[in-house]
């Protein structure tokens, strides 16, 4: 597995729970919220307890037990502007999304903010929110041909003065967009994330995005994630995309504590939900050449950013912030090659 030249501090994030139903198909108490109100406090919150991001979910239709959702961009932008150095990444599908569209109003949001807004860019794994809005829905690897084509559109647009784009999805001819987001030696555009499992997602992690979501593997199945994205990179001639890694986290004072929540988690398991949603994702990943789809085949060296699921966010984050966080640093800082973190201002 590559080796970074020196030792980066880690970055956390927490999945926004714009969505109702929490973060886990269970009829156990979640004290969570899906509204704005509960949102804005929370993401204040996560900001003064060592968060650096927080990503909107995506959902367009009420299913497995997620009724109501905030729609995914909307909500980021009103996160950013009740925060001050907090980067909120908003979800987004091609296919539903015309990238120019969301580079306008990605622009927008990044200079309202500062410069914290990202993009994590979902190629689609719901087949039932396209079908039921008319939408065509395409082939497993056609939807990350889509979706890379989008991030090449949707950067060109937010860098070039006339972005062009002959493709097979989008055409973009001399396309003008000011003002452009901010800027920064570090920063040339807003970050572009993605996520997924399937080998076409890897290939397409390393030619186009800056950072690659992992959700959920064997540390042997994150160790050839990740080689498989730097060789992608490799190959297209550009740097790696940074690796992030998504969980759910339970942070106990004791681990029979944690182990606990565990079980009763499992035990009062929604299994109507979890049924729904596995065929959803399952359908999408069997539509792979080799099966390697989004939790397909899922049951840490290298990675970059964790992004967490909480039970019960308000307690849980300032659990994180005020417990675990501390011995995270500490531990990083007893690396010999450890180098001190970033400025929460910065944007990297």
């Amino acid at each position: 597995m590559p080796v970074p030249p020196a030792f980066d501090p880690l970055r956390f994030a927490y999945w926004v729970p714009n969505v109702s139903g929490g973060l886990v198909t269970s009829t156990i108490e979640q004290r969570t919220d899906w509204g704005y109100e509960y949102n804005r406090e929370l993401a204040v919150l996560a900001e003064r307890n060592g968060f650096d991001y927080a990503l909107t979910q995506v959902r367009y239709m009420a299913s497995y037990g997620a009724e109501y959702q905030h729609e995914s961009t909307s909500f980021s932008l009103a996160l950013l502007l009740a925060t001050e150095r907090l980067k909120v990444i908003a979800a987004v599908h091609p296919g539903l999304w015309h990238p120019g569209v969301l580079a306008k109003l990605g622009a927008t949001a990044d200079q309202l903010s500062g410069g914290r807004f990202a993009v994590n860019v979902v190629s689609g794994w719901f087949k039932g929110e396209f079908t039921a809005l008319g939408e065509p829905w395409l082939e497993h690897d056609e939807r990350y041909r889509r979706a890379e084509e989008f991030i090449t559109a949707l950067r060109g647009i937010w860098t070039e003065d006339r972005a062009r784009l002959a493709g097979d999805f989008y055409r973009i001819r001399d396309f003008s967009l000011k003002p452009k987001p901010v800027t920064s030696p570090l920063r040339p555009h807003p970050e572009i994330f993605q996520g997924g499992n399937s080998t076409a997602a890897r290939a397409m992690a390393g030619r186009v995005s800056d950072w690659y979501f992992s959700n959920g593997k064997d540390f042997a199945g994150v160790t050839e994630q990740l080689n498989d994205v730097h060789a992608s990179a490799a190959a297209a001639g550009r740097p790696a995309p940074r690796f992030g890694l998504n969980g759910f986290l339970i942070a106990r004072d004791t681990e029979v504590e944690a182990r606990e929540v565990l079980r009763e988690i499992v035990a009062k398991a929604d299994t109507e939900a979890v049924h729904g949603f596995s065929d959803a994702v399952r359908q999408a990943g069997r539509s792979t050449a080799d099966g390697k789809g989004m939790w397909q085949d899922s049951s840490f060296d290298g990675v970059d950013l964790f992004l967490l699921g909480f039970l019960h966010y308000l307690e849980e984050v300032e659990y994180f912030g005020k417990r675990v966080l501390p011995l995270v640093r500490e531990l990083e800082a007893q690396e010999p090659d450890a180098r001190p973190r970033p400025p929460a201002a910065v944007v990297a």
